[in-house]
């Protein structure tokens, strides 16, 4: 299976703000207290679905069942112009009832539909181990050693857009009077 490049970018961002939001400073586990801190800025955070989903779909963290997983499994390999409704999407998915609201309140929103689509995405990812290395095909391992071999560096350019949409949002949340997480 293959991701598609919109589905990786916003995976690393989406792991990155569940990694930020996980520990404190002093490395104790606080990521229930800040979800749920997270989950009472709902309304402040729809102006975000379209421009940093994966900064707002972690108020759905752990809110999704999936029934389908051949379904997200298709779904992740398409790119953002070519994405599959909500309604097609939902047909394979359960939400916890302590989501159904702020589902209802994001559905409510003129992209709500779309943030909905790519947040049960996000989750899926999340959640589902993509490919074990005892899954991968041979065609995948030559083409990480042609990268290696021309001295391409994937999980390092990964690691540096990760860091840039890090900064992005983080100048983002600056502009809009939060402090800066630095």
């Amino acid at each position: 299976m293959s991701i598609s490049p919109f589905f990786q970018e916003l995976r690393s961002a989406y792991q990155a703000e569940l990694d930020d939001l996980n520990s404190d400073s002093e490395g104790h586990y606080i990521l229930d207290k800040r979800l749920a801190e997270k989950r009472k800025e709902l309304g402040f955070l729809l102006q975000m679905l379209d421009l940093n989903p994966e900064m707002v779909a972690v108020v759905l963290h752990q809110a999704f069942e999936f029934h389908e997983p051949e379904l997200m499994d298709h779904f992740i390999t398409l790119d953002a112009d070519d994405l599959l409704s909500w309604d097609a999407v939902s047909e394979g998915i359960r939400i916890a009832a302590w989501a159904q609201p702020m589902v209802d309140q994001i559905l409510a929103e003129p992209v709500g539909a779309w943030f909905m689509s790519v947040a049960a995405a996000l989750e899926y990812m999340h959640g589902t181990p993509m490919r074990s290395s005892a899954q991968s095909s041979d065609a995948d391992a030559d083409e990480d050693l042609e990268n290696v071999e021309r001295g391409d560096q994937p999980e390092q350019d990964e690691e540096r857009e990760a860091r840039e949409r890090e900064e992005a949002g983080n100048a983002w949340m600056v502009e809009q009077g939060f402090d800066s997480k630095e």
